[in-house]
């Protein structure tokens, strides 16, 4: 996410929000064997194509034994080339595409076994749906497109209104709701799919390459939405790509499919670091990593702190055995208070200061915790005291000092397990 720079005297703090694992609070979704085989027209007996294999069966297996969970307020992103299977996996979460075989649990209820007025309802109070096309009727305005999954639903016209509008008022098309679709560019026109989306108040939505249709700004913008959007909203959202930058980008989790199998199934930064063959290995190997790769990977324990009761020269006489010139303050929480350096612990020794906590400055800068190295780069190595990691809660838990970041861009990704 585009982290929210705030400024405190000379201290910089990056708030990075991708969505923490933390805050779900359940298995929105289980899925354990879903296959799905098209059989052949006229039940003409053929054989079994997958691109890795062949054997004497019927029909073309889609997908093959897929299992994963998706948590509560969790992005997860399926990603792979065309014809890997994404998109019909995808479309049997809501069962567009019935499953062969297999199980499938959203919101605790099972899916397979619903009849279809039980899966109507599903459809129209759990589980959306984002297409790469819009899917917007012409002859309807903004405003009407917005509203009708309300409108199928039977909600009064007067709600359904104030809803549409409300989401539009939150994809930015507050203004538009009185126009129609065509008089609209792409990317407003998915703004219009995905407000109607939010009207419904769904739970899950399923966005199924939602962007692959629209330019390179517009997408990048409507991708900057959507995780805002997320930070705000915390839905449980399913999205398919093709494009590994995208997936990067968006996916707390990524599921890489080929041939209708899962190939691997981890965060961004895992995939780069430890792929789990050579397809993920050649598939990654031009990804911008400082765009992925989260601080945790290259932080380090900081090799002194202080208290600010603590007397001058017993702090200057620890620095004396590690490189650079100052250190961070904590409180009892290990909260920064400041930093001490060594030209003001000198000051203070000669003017026979008894404590460090009148001699500290706001001369440092933190970044929190899940932020990217790209947000990192620009800040390293301009004070006298390492780049400090904090949590959620302003603690220091590490530093990253200039070295380990150049050692992992320079290593591109091979030193992110050390």
């Amino acid at each position: 996410m585009h982290p929210v720079l705030t400024q405190v005297g000379t201290t910089t703090s990056f708030l990075s929000p991708p969505i923490d694992k933390a805050i779900s609070m359940a298995t929105m979704i289980e899925a354990r064997g879903l296959t799905k085989r098209y059989e052949p027209a006229g039940n003409e007996r053929r054989r079994f194509r997958r691109r890795s294999e062949t054997t004497e069966t019927t029909g073309t297996l889609a997908v093959d034994g897929v299992d994963f969970d998706v948590e509560e307020g969790e992005l997860f992103v399926i990603m792979g080339l065309s014809g890997s299977g994404k998109s019909t996996l995808l479309r049997m979460l809501n069962r567009l595409v019935d499953p062969t075989s297999g199980s499938l649990h959203i919101a605790g209820q099972d899916m397979l076994a619903m009849d279809d007025a039980q899966l109507r309802t599903t459809r129209n109070s759990t589980i959306n749906m984002v297409f790469q096309h819009f899917a917007l009727f012409p002859h309807r305005t903004v405003l009407e497109n917005a509203a009708y999954g309300l409108q199928v639903r039977g909600i009064p016209e007067a709600e359904r209104v104030e809803r549409a509008q409300d989401a539009l008022e939150t994809v930015g098309l507050g203004r538009w709701g009185h126009v129609r679709p065509q008089e609209l560019s792409g990317g407003m026109r998915q703004r219009v799919g995905l407000a109607r989306a939010l009207a419904t108040d769904a739970q899950i939505l399923l966005m199924d390459e939602p962007f692959s249709a629209l330019d390179p700004l517009i997408r990048r913008d409507m991708q900057s939405l959507l995780l805002s959007l997320q930070e705000k909203v915390r839905k449980t959202v399913v999205f398919v790509t093709h494009d590994l930058n995208e997936a990067m980008r968006l996916g707390q989790r990524i599921m890489v499919m080929r041939d209708g199998r899962v190939i691997q199934l981890a965060s961004g930064a895992e995939i780069l670091s430890t792929p789990a063959d050579d397809y993920v290995a050649n598939f990654v190997s031009d990804v911008d990593r400082s765009r992925v790769v989260t601080v945790e990977h290259v932080m380090r324990p900081p090799l002194i702190t202080a208290r600010g009761d603590e007397h001058p020269q017993a702090v200057l006489d620890r620095m004396a055995n590690v490189e650079g010139g100052g250190v961070y303050v904590v409180d009892e929480r290990d909260r920064i208070i400041g930093v001490a350096t060594d030209k003001h612990l000198a000051d203070g020794i000669a003017l026979h200061q008894e404590r460090i906590d009148s001699l500290v400055c706001d001369d440092f800068t933190t970044i929190e915790i899940g932020s990217r190295l790209i947000e990192v780069m620009p800040l390293v190595g301009r004070h006298s005291v390492p780049l400090a990691v904090t949590d959620h809660d302003g603690r220091l838990i590490g530093v990253i000092p200039r070295a380990a970041l150049l050692n992992t861009l320079a290593d591109n990704g091979r030193s992110l397990n050390a």
